[in-house]
């Protein structure tokens, strides 16, 4: 049996280091990790989440 293309992630955000969004990715097609600019509640702005293990 193949393994699943589409694994879960967390993103973390990278000034409080609290991991507040997960979402899923094709690993196939996009390796590399992700960077996205989200609102962090603990921080309470716009900062940027990265992937995380």
């Amino acid at each position: 049996m193949a393994a699943p293309k589409r694994k879960i992630i967390t993103f973390e955000c990278t000034e409080c280091h609290e991991r507040n969004y997960s979402s899923e990715k094709n690993t196939a097609s996009n390796a590399e990790r992700i960077e996205i600019k989200k609102y962090c509640p603990r921080c309470k702005k716009r900062t940027v989440h990265k992937e995380t293990k």
